[in-house]
């Protein structure tokens, strides 16, 4: 069955279409397939997804509360831009929730918690080796969900999440700085990490999990610095 015919299914539930439309949207947005600042436009979207235009604006309207699209004032719609200016905030999260997650999976976790964590580790270190930049920034992803399940709070784990989510687009750009040159280091740092919380060194997680966050946020600010001009596409 192909993508078309998922979406023009007589038997689609009430809700279902929007909720289609948007989680497509949402990845293309985060994944950059569509770049910040490109236009979007229900009439074309209406076409490709062969549905109304209610489903698509619903979809538009949850993915404008997210930030992830504008509204200009001539009523055009666009992919929204990214916010270097501001991205310090961002970065500030970004390394305190690698930290505290990291600290209190080392403090909290239980055995089963380290093999799903070993297993996300696994599919990360087969992306890095395919260099599939867009698996190994779903496969990180997923692997630092599950350490902050580890540490058992679920505030931070909310946070955590969005932030990783949120990043996808800034992670596309720092895996697309290295080239194809993707560092092994990634993969190390992370058993790295894992280690010391099976060990459950509270301390060496923490100074582990900042360094790491650390680098990242060391590279995409030199990306920055450098005034290079950012290929926003795949």
């Amino acid at each position: 069955m192909t993508e078309t015919d998922i979406v023009s299914a007589p038997e689609r539930k009430r809700g279902s279409g929007a909720k289609m439309v948007y989680d497509l949207l949402r990845d293309e947005i985060l994944d950059l397939v569509l770049a910040p600042g490109s236009p979007i436009d229900e009439v074309q979207l209406a076409e490709r997804f062969k549905m109304s235009r209610t489903p698509i604006r619903e979809a538009l309207v949850r993915l404008a509360g997210e930030g992830l699209i504008d509204t200009l004032p001539n009523r055009s719609t666009m992919v929204s831009t990214i916010d270097f200016l501001n991205m310090h905030t961002f970065f500030d999260a970004l390394v305190l929730m690698y930290r505290v997650t990291t600290r209190l999976a080392a403090q909290y976790h239980r055995p089963e918690d380290l093999e799903v964590i070993r297993a996300h580790q696994d599919r990360f270190a087969e992306a890095a080796r395919a260099r599939d930049a867009l698996a190994m920034i779903a496969t990180n992803a997923a692997l630092h969900s599950a350490i902050a399940e580890a540490g058992r709070n679920p505030y931070f784990i909310g946070l955590f999440n969005r932030l990783l989510d949120e990043g996808r687009r800034i992670l596309r750009l720092y895996y697309q700085s290295y080239g194809d040159q993707l560092p092994q280091q990634f993969v190390d740092e992370h058993e790295e990490m894992i280690a010391v919380i099976a060990a459950r060194d509270t301390e060496a997680a923490d100074r582990l999990a900042k360094a790491h966050a650390e680098q990242i946020v060391r590279q995409i600010q030199a990306l920055f610095t450098r005034n290079e001009r950012l290929e926003m596409t795949i």
